[in-house]
């Protein structure tokens, strides 16, 4: 098994729980394909930089979690006509251990300094 990266967003006018379903949704699949979900969460609200399908801003969700490589193409054609989700992207996790993802929010432990 590999482990993955992935990037949802997800469209603010069809979701009412701020994307909770669709996570478990995935991660259900995940598991049903043998899977693991190492790591969910939410990036919140962000405005786009340009319109996607007449949408000005999106509800961001970060996913790590590992699978066989032939499920995640199943994965992206399974949510690819789903009208919740704008955007998907999945890629290889090749970070070291300890390093958050490219969106990852910081850590509520560790402590600015000033």
């Amino acid at each position: 098994m590999k482990k993955y990266e992935a990037i949802f967003i997800l469209d603010i006018r069809k979701v009412d729980d701020e994307g909770a379903a669709i996570s478990a949704e995935i991660a259900a699949l995940i598991k049903k394909w043998g899977g693991e979900m190492v790591k969910s969460a939410s990036l919140g609200r962000r405005q786009f930089a340009y319109e996607i399908k007449k949408r000005k801003g999106g509800i961001y969700w970060n996913y790590v979690f590992t699978a066989e490589p032939d499920k995640i193409k199943e994965l992206q054609e399974h949510f690819r006509l789903d009208e919740r989700v704008l955007r998907n992207m999945i890629i290889n996790f090749d970070r070291p251990e300890g390093e958050s993802g490219v969106l990852s929010l910081p850590d509520e432990s560790e402590e600015s300094e000033e």
